[in-house]
Order: structure tokens, then sequence, then C-alpha cells
């Protein structure tokens, strides 16, 4: 006897929360059966720098210099609420609650087919990335960027707000506030300003209790710490040096920095490379940026604007980096699915490759992180693979926002912010 109409939707969020606990439960399982110690930030540094913390002994952000924003402490020390289960555990136990909470928002009644289907490319995601997609910070702010998206239209000050603090655990959602800043077309100053005003006060607020504490000198040590830092070996821009250490070429090699716990790579000209990647890192988001507001400015419907101009801000971030760290995929989520949210005809084929480069990122870290530092040829040749899939979807995330169309005559005031329905 097939089901009446209405139990359908009952039906669906039955399956999909099953596969949600599913799904969380694995891959917080894989951290522990894994090679090479996916969870091993948890313990080596989040748990003792939030037990130095709650002591009240050293403060990081506050008394010394951090590699994070300030905000990146809270959840770290929240975990604990759930410390009688073990700190890493209990961290996975934390990024499952906060997924939960977003999930929910996301899926609502799961009526609306696109929402189920954003719904299931996060679930795939997370299994595809696997336990380093949940036992790093980068965790935590997927639900907050996912919640500030899906609130843009109706709630732009709390939206701005959440990516905001977002932001101030992580930098990348701040690609998802600009994003929504820009994208908002001509007539809409009152709701640009909404976002700009979520985005101050919440800054403000965040860094006057850092003041207060007496972490001024420290305030943009999470700035500092990151352009001093050379190629690691998973950054796209190392690709041909990991291929020069692999075929052993004399001068190519790969070494441990103890300074910040991290791979990286060393021959020629590495100097001058590390030298002009953050500049360029900079000048790509600036372009991107610019290109989205000129579309803006000539009258595009923010609908089909912010979904491929959000892509591309959080897809430079990561291609352009010095950094490669695996946990950054974490970082095309939420633009992704507020662009099958909106429109999922357009977002299918991105959010395949995005797919993709998260299951090849799995199977080199960790699964051939050991062959990687190695420099074997296999690993490298993954991880190429890995990278050029990264630059493709860069590439077309630009070009989906070089082709979002300009109407030819604007007959009424477009939203300034899509509903995500």
């Amino acid at each position: 006897m097939a089901p009446l109409p209405k139990m359908r939707p009952v039906r669906r969020r039955i399956i999909l929360w099953g596969a949600f606990a599913v799904v969380h439960a694995l891959v917080a399982w894989l951290g522990w059966v894994m090679p090479n110690q996916p969870m091993g930030d948890v313990y080596f540094v989040y748990e003792p720098w939030s037990n130095a913390a709650l002591k009240g002994s050293d403060i990081v952000g506050i008394t010394e210099t951090w590699v994070y924003p300030h905000l990146a402490l809270a959840p770290m020390v929240l975990a604990h609420a759930f410390g009688w289960l073990g700190y890493t555990v209990a961290w996975a136990v934390l990024v499952t609650l906060c997924d939960a909470a977003a999930f929910h928002l996301l899926l609502g009644d799961a009526r609306s087919r696109s929402r189920r289907a954003a719904a299931r490319f996060w679930l795939a995601f997370i299994l595809l990335l696997g336990p380093v997609g949940m036992y790093r910070i980068d965790a935590i702010t997927v639900p907050i960027a996912i919640a500030g998206v899906l609130w843009l239209a109706r709630r732009p000050l709390v939206a701005s707000a959440l990516l905001t603090a977002g932001a101030w655990i992580k930098v990348w959602p701040a690609a998802l506030l600009a994003a929504a800043f820009v994208a908002v077309p001509r007539g809409h100053g009152r709701r640009r300003g909404e976002i700009a005003t979520g985005a101050l006060v919440t800054s403000a607020v965040i860094v006057l209790v850092v003041v207060l504490a007496g972490g001024v000198t420290h305030l943009l040590g999470f700035v500092t710490e990151q352009t001093g830092r050379g190629l690691q070996i998973e950054a796209p821009v190392s690709t041909a040096y990991m291929w020069g250490a692999a075929l052993r070429v004399e001068g190519w090699w790969l070494f441990y920095d103890r300074d910040i716990l991290t791979f990286q790579v060393t021959g020629p000209k590495v100097d001058a490379v590390i030298a002009v990647m953050t500049p360029l890192l900079a000048l790509a988001v600036a372009g991107v940026a610019a290109l989205g507001a000129v579309k803006a400015a000539r009258g595009a419907s923010a609908r089909r604007l912010l979904p491929p101009l959000a892509l591309a801000l959080v897809a430079t971030l990561i291609v352009l980096n010095k950094v490669g760290s695996p946990q950054f995929h974490d970082w095309l989520i939420a633009p992704l699915v507020l662009w099958l949210v909106l429109d999922r005809r357009r977002a299918r084929p991105l959010a395949a490759l995005a797919l993709l480069s998260a299951a090849l990122t799995q199977l080199v870290y960790p699964l051939l992180y050991g062959q990687l530092l190695g420099a074997e040829a296999v690993a490298v040749a993954a991880l190429t693979a890995r990278n050029v899939v990264l630059v493709a979807l860069l590439a077309w995330a630009v070009v989906r926002v070089v082709r979002v169309p300009i109407p030819a005559a604007v007959r009424r005031p477009s939203v300034a912010i899509p509903e995500a329905v």
C-alpha cells in the first residue's frame, strides 16, 4: 500500500536524519582506525590549549600569539562539557551537535526537493572527506556558515553576525560575508547596511573582549603568524616541488617545520614563490569580488550571482593558499549547499566536482600520507589529481560568475538576497 502523501515528508525526514546519524558515527569511528592520526590536532593541540585556558595559565591569543583567530578557543573549551567521554570523543560529539542544528535548519520539513538535495550533498561530502573534516576546528565553522547563508534573506543582521563569528574562528567565512555584501543589487542599500552592521558590531564585541582580557598585543597575531609560513606540501602551488622531490631532483625535498608543525617543500626559487603567494591571493580575491560587484551594479539577480560568487571566493582562498591542509575542503560545503538550495540544476556539476575533490583528499590524507611524506610517485599523483580538480572548480565557478545574465531592462526591483527555499 502506497504511503499517504502527507506521510512522505515524514518518511523522508526519518531517512535523512538516519543517514545523518550513520554518517557522523562512521566518520567519527574512522578517525580511530585510519592511519596517520587524522584526529591528531584534537588531542595534540586543542586539548592542551583548552586545558591551559581553563586553568588560567596560558591563554592562546591573549597571553601569546596564536595561529587562529581568538574565537577559535571557544569550541575547544566548550568540548570539555562532554569531557567525561574523553576529549577526542567529546570533540566529535560537539561537531555532530553543531551539524545537527544546521541540518535541521537546512532540511526543515523535508518538503523542498532542493533542500533535500543539499542535505544529501552535505552528508556525502562529510563521508568522502573523512575524519579530517570532523576532527579539525574548520568543522565548527561549517554549520555556522550554513546557518548564515540560509538566513541571509530573512535575517541579514543575524546572518552577518554568524558569518563574522565564524570568521573569528577560522577566517574563510569572511569570503561568504564579502559575497553577500557584494551581491546586493542596486537600490538595496539598507540590506547592505544591515550586513555591514552585523559584521562591525560582532567584530567590535570580540575585539573589546580580547582587549579587556589583556590580549591587545596579540590581537592580529593570527594574521602575522600566517604571512611568514612556507609552502605546505599539499598546497596546489607546491605541486611542482612535490614532483621534484618525487623524481629525486637535487635541491628539491620535503621537511618538517617544528615551529608551525607542518610539512613543507623547498627547492629553486622557493623564497620568491613564498613571497608572491600572499599578495597574489589578495589580488585574486579582490579581482573575483570586483567581478561580482560589476555584475551586481549592472543589475544581476542576487539569486544567480551570490552562489557562484561565494564559491569562487572560497575556492580562491584554497587554491592560492600557501597552506594546503585537507580540512580546507570543509569550506566548500556552505556555498554549494546554498547553491543547491537556490538552483540545484546549475549547482549539480560543481557539487559533483567538489565531491570528487573531497574523495581524492581523503585518499591523500590520511590513507596515502605516509607515502606522500616519502615523496612516492603514486601519492604525489593522487595529490596532483586533487589539486587539478580544485583548480578546475575555481575556474568553473569564476566562469559561472562571468555568465550570470544581466537583464536587458529592470522592470521591478529584485530581492536583495535570495530566499533559500
